[in-house]
Formats: structure tokens, C-alpha cells, sequence
């Protein structure tokens, strides 16, 4: 559920640039910068900048994502024919599992992250974050994985290929304007926690 109010708080985003998380009003604000790439958040100096167009790819990719896959797993199924070598009964309680997964972290991240203003901006490491350096981006990621595994829709897989090569793109250019703002303390932040997968550090 953390996703799709995320979703759909980014298609409201677009509209009229203003952002609700859970509660907190934020006002996107875009950067004269050279390349125009980040954007910020006014009233909220303890948020790092972001990827201009981060949020924008991200519903381009879910609207691309769910188009593929409905289609695929219930009209077309033109991709899913080894859904009949693994059980329901197998492939939707992991499907659920990891769909479960993806809600912690989607929700603990976007309150930890947006639920309070830091009075002294910091790098934040508690909870989710101390977990993987991108726990908002894993959730989405993992979502796709567990609707994937449901139906076995490999022509999702591409879609989902796709997503991480953009998430770990914009993931990687944040991280930039991270180590900018935060100095060592990012930087033995990323010695410390792994990007993506859980406990490889």
C-alpha cells in the first residue's frame, strides 16, 4: 500500500508540484543548476536534492509495468506459459511474502524519511536505512517482483529489468549530491550499508 500512495502522491506531484507524505506538505522546488537535473524540497534543508526526473520515470515505468503484466497474465498470455510448472499454492505466498517486503519497506521508509523534519540534517541510518542505502527505490522493485512471481510473466521480467537499471541510475546520481551534502559521513555511510541487498556488508 506504502507504493501506491507514493504512486499516486507523484502523479499529484506533476500536476501542481506540491507533494503530501503522510501527513507533510512539501513544495517541490527545481534547481538552477547547469544541467537542471535535481530538484528540491522547500522548507525541508535536511533533504538532500534528487533527480529532476526521478519521479516522473518511476510512474512512466509503473504505468508501463502494470500494462505489460495485466495484459500478459489475463488477457494475452503470450509470456506465462511456465506458470502451470509451479503451484499457486507455491507461487502466491511467495508472491504475497514479498509483496509484504516491499510495503515495510516502502511505508517505514517514506516516514522515516518525510514523517519528521531533522532539526540538525543528518545521514539518516535508522531503520530501513540501516538496512540498504535505498530502501523507497528496493520496495518498488521488489513489488514488480512479487506480482512477477504470481503469474510468471516473463515479458514483465523485461519491464522489471528495466526499473532497476533506472533505479540504480537515479540511485547512483543521488548518492552524488548525498556525498556533497554530507561529506565522510555519506561516504563511511556506503562503506557501512550495502546499496540494495540486505546484509552483504
Amino acid at each position: 500500500m506504502g507504493n501506491l500512495v507514493y504512486f499516486v502522491q507523484t502523479i499529484r506531484c506533476y500536476c501542481n508540484n506540491d507533494i503530501a507524505f503522510y501527513g507533510i506538505n512539501e513544495k517541490v522546488v527545481y534547481m538552477n543548476d547547469d544541467n537542471m537535473k535535481t530538484k528540491g524540497h522547500e522548507g525541508r534543508d535536511d533533504l538532500a536534492e534528487e533527480y529532476r526526473w526521478g519521479d516522473a520515470g518511476q510512474v512512466v515505468l509503473l504505468v508501463i509495468f502494470l500494462i505489460v503484466w495485466i495484459a500478459d497474465s489475463f488477457f494475452l498470455n503470450y509470456t506465462n506459459q511456465y506458470v502451470e510448472f509451479v503451484s499457486l499454492y507455491i507461487r502466491l505466498p511467495l508472491g504475497i511474502m514479498i509483496l509484504a517486503c516491499s510495503g515495510y519497506f516502502a511505508r517505514t521508509g517514506l516516514n522515516i524519511v518525510f514523517g519528521k523534519v531533522q532539526e540538525t540534517p543528518h545521514v539518516i541510518r535508522k531503520g530501513v536505512f540501516g538496512i540498504v542505502r535505498h530502501p523507497i527505490y528496493l520496495s518498488t522493485t521488489l513489488l514488480y517482483l512479487g506480482l512477477i512471481i504470481t503469474t510468471f510473466s516473463l515479458s514483465s521480467v523485461g519491464v522489471w529489468i528495466i526499473t532497476i537499471i533506472f533505479y540504480h541510475f537515479i540511485a547512483r546520481y543521488e548518492e552524488k549530491l548525498l556525498l556533497k551534502k554530507f561529506g565522510q559521513e555519506y561516504r563511511d555511510y556506503m562503506d557501512e550499508v550495502p546499496m540494495w541487498i540486505p546484509w552483504t556488508k
